[in-house]
């Protein structure tokens, strides 16, 4: 909005001339989300404890969460609409690839919206069922799917990383390989929601890191130097990703240890299917598994506790799942897992990042 509405005027006043920059437009959107978090935060968090939505503890779960019980929940309603205001006010919106991101991070906050609130609001346990949370966002994801496929110019193609001009093209089943990157991450990041602050880290980690891959995926000089597949018009989901992580610290103000607030299946589920989607965008798919390899090894530790509890008739790898719950169990103390995770998450990002020229 801004973008359209100051940059039309750069030919009166060349200072505004500033706005066609990617990187400028990204600062600002990082920071307008983040104020919007810091200035909302407390009257969310006021809001919230009036109308008693607060997180409901597992009596399985360890014996320190119980003094987390009744912590207002749903900050994701916090989250997401400053990344989306933030975006549209500085974006620009003829970019294609902008409106398939938003849209998937809108149609997947309506989906953890509606589970938290048949469990918060109308105090149903399960909120909705597994099958009918995983019917809409696969739904959800194969549009998108659909979407980028038949998008002139889209490469169907698939990037390796540490290999250079090996890029599988899966055709049609392409639209198969997004509803597994965007499903699985917006997922992964939703097991991960589970310390304080143990989620939004690394979600703020993987915003940052793919907010370089998509600026230099748009940038065409750069991309042919890094020998890296051009994406016309990805630059500008550079300041979606600068929006997301800017929501993502004004959120980390509040769901620092102790927590004032949780964000929810309406935090976690979006935020994951936008990075998914951004990593598709970017022709980056499957560098996710490094950006978010602290997502992808807490969804793992679910996946084998389960199959090996079920295949040995109750005998367990870890002590808990996710991975987060076995070293609490272990003894370590809540924030030293936290920042252990964040440090292991800023470290697969460079190691992620250096791929620009390992190849």
């Amino acid at each position: 909005m801004l973008y359209h509405l100051l940059y039309s005027l750069h030919t009166e006043i060349s200072a505004f001339n500033v706005f066609r920059y990617i990187t400028f437009r990204t600062i600002y959107a990082g920071l307008t989300a983040l104020v919007i978090c810091f200035v909302l935060g407390p009257r969310m968090i006021r809001m919230l404890q009036e109308k008693q939505i607060g997180q409901y503890i597992r009596r399985l779960g360890p014996a320190s969460h119980q003094d987390k019980a009744g912590t207002p929940t749903m900050g994701g309603v916090l989250i997401l609409p400053a990344v989306l205001l933030a975006t549209l006010l500085w974006v620009d919106f003829g970019n294609y690839y902008i409106w398939v991101a938003l849209a998937v991070t809108a149609a997947y906050f309506l989906i953890g919206f509606t589970d938290d609130y048949l469990k918060q609001i109308q105090k149903r346990n399960r909120g909705l069922r597994a099958w009918q949370k995983f019917s809409c966002q696969i739904i959800v994801a194969g549009l998108a799917g659909l979407a980028l496929y038949m998008h002139p110019g889209f490469s169907s193609q698939i990037t390796i990383p540490f290999s250079k001009g090996i890029s599988p093209d899966l055709g049609i089943g392409y639209i198969v390989f997004a509803v597994m990157v965007i499903v699985g991450t917006s997922n992964a990041v939703n097991l991960t929601d589970g310390l304080d602050g143990l989620a939004i880290g690394p979600v703020i980690i993987a915003a940052g890191t793919y907010m370089l891959f998509s600026y230099v995926a748009g940038h065409s000089r750069i991309a042919d130097y890094l020998q890296i597949n051009y994406i016309a018009g990805c630059g500008e989901i550079t300041i979606f990703c600068g929006a997301m992580a800017g929501a993502g610290l004004g959120f980390l103000w509040f769901n620092a240890y102790p927590a004032q607030i949780f964000m929810g299946d309406v935090g976690s589920l979006p935020l994951g299917a936008a990075l998914g989607t951004v990593a598709i965008i970017t022709k980056q798919e499957i560098l996710m598994i490094i950006v978010g390899g602290v997502f992808v090894t807490e969804a793992l530790s679910v996946i084998l506790q389960v199959g090996f509890f079920k295949l040995t008739s109750g005998r367990r790898i870890f002590r808990m799942a996710p991975l987060h719950h076995h070293f609490e169990l272990k003894g370590w103390a809540e924030p030293k897992v936290i920042v252990r995770f964040w440090i292991l998450a800023i470290m697969l990002a460079l190691i992620a990042i250096s791929t620009l020229k390992l190849r």
